[in-house]
């Protein structure tokens, strides 16, 4: 899709929020585009005054959602997009549905955020080995293939760790587990809509990615990305009416779950977050993911290059830019993180505390001069 980059008027008038905010916690929840609250007002609108008669315009954008999802996942099939309620829901879909025996093992990341932790760590009671694996600083990548043996079923890890921001190479891992017929199930909530993912090259078998964080979109759904051939593997734990192609056809004899991804989403789902989230899709992939990956880095850059050599601040994420996306968690000497974020705070610059970590995250639109006053602000903490 051809990207149409914008420019800061436009911006300013497509993120309020900056009016009055320093919006830096996208790695949690972010604040939602004009774009997206104008579809989602519109939705409000038509039920009070029409009830469900748009229905079909509706679907028509369900329909829209799945094809620019794909998009994303660097891929042009949109069979292969189930839209599910969050991300702990798409990586459940796995952990249950794979037909586990006894002495198989998973391997995750420890120290992974814990809808990436739960799902592997409750196959123990199946007999299968859930191996939690500490990653090498140096070499993190090689930690994981390292785990990796001839029990092992699948690789489960977050292409973004939350706390740090360190971002993992991808096609290094899926090379590993195709060589090795491993499964590679990614969390990418704090990829998907930051940087640009390519789900097919990188040789993942399932990606899942909630809409709140970096897609600037509704709590409440998420993308589930699979590969055909892995998805085949995967039991269909909740079979529901919604599941079909067709699902208004409710008098049918074949119970078979449907080959596509759809094959995942059993019963009603969350229309006013589908619509929010179709129209914020549709902003990323009109902005153009390369464009929005290198503003955000550009953005991380800038925090990082101010706040590395400052006396008293030591930054917890990566200095490569290779290894980073929109994350940039740091440690103050002598100031907790709560307390740098309430200053923070006091200055309507919004942040996070992450274990010890004050974590800062902007997205590609976040102003310079709002960066810059967070590293006035910072490097006056670090002086204190």
């Amino acid at each position: 899709m051809n990207s149409q980059p914008f420019t800061s008027a436009d911006l300013a008038a497509e993120f309020p929020v900056i009016e009055r905010h320093s919006w830096l916690n996208h790695a949690a929840i972010s604040p939602w585009p004009t774009a997206v609250s104008r579809a989602m007002s519109s939705y409000v609108r038509a039920n009070a005054e029409r009830g469900p008669l748009d229905y079909g315009s509706w679907l028509q954008l369900e329909q829209s959602l799945r094809e620019k999802a794909a998009a994303l996942f660097g891929s042009d099939r949109a069979d292969d997009v189930a839209l599910v309620a969050n991300t702990s829901t798409g990586l459940n879909r796995v952990a249950r549905g794979l037909d586990w025996q006894h002495g198989d093992s998973v391997v995750f990341v420890e120290g992974d955020f814990p809808s990436n932790c739960l799902p592997w760590q409750r196959l123990a009671s199946m007999g299968v080995n859930a191996r939690a694996v500490r990653l090498d600083p140096h070499d993190p990548e090689r930690s994981l293939i390292a785990a990796l043996g001839p029990s092992t079923r699948l690789l489960a890890v977050s292409s973004v760790h939350y706390e740090s921001g360190l971002r993992l190479d991808l096609a290094r891992l899926g090379e590993a587990c195709s060589r090795q017929g491993v499964l590679f199930c990614i969390d990418a909530i704090q990829q998907l809509g930051a940087l640009p993912l390519d789900a097919p090259a990188v040789g993942a078998d399932f990606v899942v990615a909630g809409s709140h964080k970096w897609l600037l979109a509704p709590e409440g759904l998420a993308l589930f990305w699979s590969r055909p051939e892995a998805r085949a593997l995967l039991e269909v734990v909740d079979p529901g009416w919604r599941m079909y192609p067709d699902p208004f056809a409710f008098e049918r004899d074949d119970a078979e779950a449907p080959a596509a991804a759809r094959r995942f989403e059993p019963g009603t789902l969350n229309t006013a977050g589908i619509l929010g989230l179709e129209a914020a899709v549709s902003l990323l992939l009109d902005h153009g993911m390369e464009v929005v990956g290198e503003a955000l880095l550009d953005r991380t850059d800038m925090l990082t290059n101010a706040l590395e050599s400052v006396p008293g601040i030591w930054l917890v994420s990566p200095l490569q830019r290779a290894r980073r996306a929109g994350i940039v968690s740091l440690v103050l000497d002598g100031v907790s993180a709560e307390a740098a974020l309430a200053r923070l705070t006091l200055n309507n610059i919004h942040a996070a505390v992450r274990g010890k970590c004050l974590r800062l995250s902007p997205h590609f639109y976040t102003p310079q001069e709002q960066l810059e006053q967070t590293i006035v602000l910072l490097r006056e903490l670090a002086n204190a």
